[in-house]
């Protein structure tokens, strides 16, 4: 990479015909991104890497090894731009070799497994519990703290959690239902702060899985470019102050959400999150609100997909984008099998939203509403 670029073109690798190179710079882009939520940025070296790798010139295995041996130099040390620059490197490599794996449990094991593999050799306690209390100075609560999850609690808690989003079913939910039950589920989650750093992006990373195994196909940009929003958004879910009249409220984590999930284009400016933005904390709640009964999107869904399923909006996303997209196809890019992909459709026109033009063999898909 020459002296004048200074980032990747990930758009252009959106447009680009091979898939694995659109999956691979997308996992890059939400890796790299992600590195923002402790306000920390990757380097040169890092970006070249990442390059060779999107390209296929080298395996992850093979980028970990040359930024594993990079830092081991003292004038590569010396060349970045501060200490942690080697941990947001380290971290970013990793992070696109766990999205780029198609296996995950829903435990929590697999959680703990995450922050041990994104953090071994950074943090000393990767991928241990935390046995003490902490707190954390917020920018988006003017300097307070949430109340974390206690030490003796944590892993009962996380039990508990899990346990009870093992056994929600979301067959038969609609959209806003169903995102408003996921954002709380992470905001819990990540209120818990079961390790001593790096708890954000692990939560990230493992919420990023999880959506996948519901057959999400993530708009991995959303996380790359507001990953800061995503965490201020957690601390506005789990944060209360009566006397003020602040309470705790997961509407600013589902316009993440929503944009995230839906594609739908919502205000994720940080300082809109601020417990004193304007001077009366329930007009920036209702505006949020009120945002979200009227979001704007760049290819709006019928008004009668209100009523849809998650699946179901997932498919009439996919439709969108591709309307002579096969069933096989859309089955791949939600995760699902042919068949749920055909009860899906067959659903979606008897509700008079989706049609079939022209046809099995040749035909393409197109969206109705009144």
């Amino acid at each position: 990479m020459n002296e004048e670029q200074k980032y990747i073109d990930f758009e252009s690798y959106e447009r680009v015909v091979e898939p694995h190179k659109r999956e691979r710079a997308s996992a890059w882009r939400t890796a790299i991104g992600l590195q923002d939520v402790d306000g920390l940025r990757v380097s040169e070296y890092l970006k070249e890497t990442a390059v060779k790798h999107i390209e296929g010139d080298i395996t992850i295995d093979e980028a970990k090894e040359l930024i594993d041996s990079y830092y081991k130099s003292t004038d590569n040390r010396k060349s970045v731009e501060n200490d942690r620059t080697e941990e947001a490197d380290k971290v970013s490599a990793r992070i696109t070799e766990i999205l780029a794996e198609k296996t995950f449990s829903f435990t929590p094991a697999q959680l703990t497994s995450i922050h041990r593999r994104l953090f071994d050799g950074i943090y000393k306690l990767a991928g241990r519990i935390r046995d003490y209390n902490i707190t954390k100075s917020e920018w988006v609560l003017g300097g307070k703290t949430v109340y974390y999850a206690s030490a003796d609690t944590i892993s009962d808690t996380l039990d508990y959690d899990m346990g009870q989003e093992r056994e929600f079913k979301y067959e038969g939910v609609n959209v806003d239902d169903a995102i408003r039950h996921l954002t709380r589920f992470c905001a819990n989650l990540w209120q818990i702060h079961p390790f001593c750093e790096g708890n954000t992006r692990t939560t990230a990373v493992f919420m990023i899985k999880y959506l996948r195994t519901l057959g999400f196909n993530v708009l991995n940009d959303v996380f790359a470019e507001n990953s800061w929003y995503f965490r201020n958004a957690l601390v506005r879910a789990n944060f209360r102050d009566l006397p003020k009249g602040i309470t705790e409220t997961t509407i600013y984590l589902e316009r993440f959400f929503r944009s995230m999930l839906l594609g739908e284009q919502h205000d994720l400016r940080n300082r809109i999150m601020h417990v004193d933005w304007g001077k009366v904390e329930g007009s920036a709640v209702q505006s949020a609100k009120s945002e979200l009964q009227s979001a704007i999107t760049s290819e709006e869904l019928p008004l009668k997909c209100k009523k849809c399923t998650l699946e179901e909006a997932a498919v009439l996303r996919i439709v969108q984008k591709n309307p002579t997209a096969t069933q096989k196809e859309i089955a791949a890019e939600i995760g699902k099998s042919e068949r749920t992909v055909k009860t899906i459709t067959v659903n979606l026109q008897e509700k008079g939203i989706l049609q079939r033009v022209n046809g099995k063999r040749n035909g393409r898909w197109e969206i109705t509403d009144e």
